[in-house]
């Protein structure tokens, strides 16, 4: 019954968006989504409709800032700022770890098992912290560019940005097999390869978003993103197949990092 099937990817959805964000599912809510192993795992086809959510209260925080601030010079400064930190407590900060923990593992041992071990550490280093500020760095000046150009561009560029780099990962999911600690790790569910069938509703999840900034900012405003976005993925991937011999959870954080900067980084250059 079509009816079921869209219970089905509703309660996948929501249990995604439990995972990967501080919104709390509970009480009947959560008696109604349910849980088991399976079912985390097929949610992650509903990873890029989490980057709606993230997305849009990112445009709204943005858009919020900018209005409060008034128009002044350092306005698209500070409400990138303040949008970025709006996106960090509402995700707890789980892709950035996944990031520093990368940079930490891979910069910290030229060894697969021991980086894969400096991984696992909770502990932050010198590379995970150099990775951690010159990404929030990169993400703030990149937006704070998008904002010159007009509260249009930069919410264009956050939502699309938010969705598309967390479809990325999905492709590292399908394409190499997982290598971290399966039976400790927060990406466990993740640990068995998914199918086509997971990847092609996670594109079309990104169909909307990617739409919506050509009618404002034109077909080149789309095009080189995705192509950086791309890039991006491929790069993230290629080391993660060379140094470890497949993807982590961490990895995948990392990797839907780099493609979420390298995203804006295309916005802005062809913005002008």
């Amino acid at each position: 019954m079509p009816g079921a099937g869209l219970q089905r990817h509703l309660r996948r959805f929501l249990l995604a968006l439990q995972f990967f964000t501080r919104i709390p599912i509970t009480g009947r809510l959560a008696a109604w989504v349910g849980f088991s192993p399976q079912m985390l795992r097929e949610s992650a086809a509903h990873f890029p409709g989490v980057g709606w959510v993230v997305g849009l209260a990112a445009g709204a925080a943005y858009a919020l800032a900018a209005w409060a601030l008034g128009p002044t010079p350092f306005t698209p400064l500070a409400a990138a700022v303040l949008c970025t930190i709006a996106t960090v407590l509402l995700t707890g900060g789980f892709h950035e770890d996944g990031l520093a923990d990368t940079a930490d593992g891979l910069g910290g041992s030229a060894d697969r098992d021991r980086a894969l071990a400096i991984m696992k550490d909770s502990r932050l280093g010198a590379f995970g912290a150099l990775a951690l500020v010159l990404a929030l760095a990169a993400k703030v000046a990149l937006l704070a560019v998008l904002g010159t150009h007009g509260l249009g561009a930069v919410l264009s560029a956050l939502f699309a940005a938010h969705v598309l780099s967390r479809f990325g990962p999905l492709l590292l999911i399908r394409a190499l097999p997982y290598v971290g600690d399966a039976a400790g790790s927060k990406s466990k569910p993740l640990a068995e390869r998914i199918d086509a069938a997971t990847v092609r509703i996670g594109l079309l999840w990104c169909f909307v978003p990617l739409a919506q900034v050509v009618p404002g900012h034109g077909a080149m405003f789309l095009i080189v993103p995705v192509l950086a976005s791309a890039m991006a993925l491929w790069l993230v991937g290629r080391l993660l197949a060379r140094r470890l011999g497949g993807f982590t959870g961490d990895g995948l954080g990392a990797a839907q990092q780099c493609c979420e900067i390298a995203f804006y980084f295309g916005a802005a250059a062809v913005v002008r």
